[in-house]
């Protein structure tokens, strides 16, 4: 079987299921600060979809998942260094678009796939454009995001490693300027949060990919066998770390920065595998099956988290509540002809995406159950209910 056609076969069935899924989502509050927020390049891809697309769930999420597919081409490109077997770059890209934070980064509007492509489209660059061309995006990326800073630090830490003084200079340059423009954060009561960032990393990579991950960067370590990727890796993930003793750090962050390490991780296991006699191959097979099924069943559940809800007591438990609810809550409303509502700003920001905006006329108040009154609404996935409000109309005689 043609290998091109494998490649656009999983790009393919990863898209479609990928837009399949906008229709079950609704627009997140942390969303709705993206696009109502303070302006952002983020802001701008996901306006500019909205004004050619319209203002539909399909729109809001169509950038990230084109970010994501070329984020996937980029990977396949770039472990051909590391990986000459084209099998084997079709299995890690199969990895990749299962990994539960890459799942995650390309159909949720936030920053972390936005910095997935910028990264991995950086190391494309780096090892096939010139070195102005690379100015010219590491320039770029200043101006886009402030998460981009971990990148500036690991290049400077790796040109004094390579000897490059010219490039050193200009990744600290890079690196003050970021700061200067979007500052650190520090705020809160110094207290460690060491333990949550683990559990969050393996929550992202799965824990078998994770502990491998981590094992391959030190390994790697002791072995000098470092190299660009390594570094970007490597430091924001010991970064990552550092700060996670002083306070809660947001993950989505730095992860990105861990997807790099994925083909240094199956360059080594394949080596590991190769070396080995056919009699000693048994462990790699079960791990490497282990994994690929966990990362399907954690797809699985990804893609039908509704059906969740029915095992579960608290509905606002759900990994996922807080992007449900407020689709099907503006159809009710619009149904019942109520285009505006006074109720919590959160909800507030949700709605306004659907068209129902902010205004004194009704008001909402989210209750804990169900109550027998005809201005209760009521929103239920799989015959379980997981939202009660009640609506009224204010009178203003």
């Amino acid at each position: 079987m043609s290998h091109r056609f494998v490649l656009f076969s999983i790009l393919g069935i990863d898209a479609f299921i990928l837009f399949f899924q906008t229709s079950s989502l609704s627009i997140s509050h942390a969303e709705s600060m993206i696009l109502y927020g303070d302006f952002s390049f983020l802001q701008l891809i996901i306006k500019t979809s909205l004004y050619f697309f319209g203002s539909n769930d399909f729109a809001l999420r169509f950038p990230m998942i084109i970010l994501h597919l070329l984020s996937g081409v980029l990977l396949y490109k770039i472990s051909k260094a590391y990986l000459q077997n084209r099998k084997n770059r079709l299995w890690l890209l199969l990895i990749f678009v299962l990994l539960p934070g890459v799942i995650s980064s390309a159909i949720i509007v936030e920053s972390a796939g936005l910095i997935i492509f910028g990264l991995l489209f950086f190391v494309y660059a780096y090892e096939n454009f010139s070195r102005k061309y690379i100015y010219l995006i590491l320039s770029t990326y200043v101006l886009i995001s402030g998460e981009f800073v971990y990148l500036f630090l690991a290049l400077s830490i790796f040109s004094i490693y390579t000897k490059q003084r010219t490039f050193f200079i200009y990744n600290m340059f890079a690196f003050f300027i970021s700061l200067f423009i979007y500052g650190v954060d520090t705020k809160g009561i110094p207290q460690g949060h060491f333990l949550d960032s683990i559990a969050v990393y393996t929550a992202i990579f799965t824990p078998i990919i994770f502990i491998y991950i981590f094992y391959i960067l030190y390994r790697r370590y002791l072995t000098k066998q470092i190299d660009i990727l390594w570094f970007i890796s490597s430091v924001a993930f010991v970064f990552s770390l550092l700060l996670s003793f002083r306070q809660r750090i947001e993950l989505e962050h730095f992860a990105p920065y861990l997807i790099l390490a994925l083909p240094l991780a199956a360059q080594t296991f394949y080596h590991s595998y190769r070396v080995r006699l056919k009699i000693f191959r048994t462990k790699y097979r079960v791990a490497f099956v282990v994994s690929l099924v966990l990362l399907m069943l954690n797809s699985l559940v990804v893609f039908f988290n509704k059906e969740i809800y029915i095992f579960i007591d608290n509905p606002q438990n759900h990994f996922a509540y807080n992007m449900h609810v407020a689709k099907e809550l503006a159809d009710e409303l619009k149904s019942r002809g109520i285009e505006c509502v006074d109720t919590d700003y959160k909800m507030s920001s949700r709605l306004k995406f659907y068209g129902v905006t902010n205004c004194n006329t009704n008001v909402l108040v989210e209750i804990s159950k169900k109550e027998e009154n005809r201005n209760n609404v009521t929103i239920s996935y799989s015959n379980r209910p997981v939202y009660f409000a009640i609506v009224t109309k204010v009178n203003t005689n």
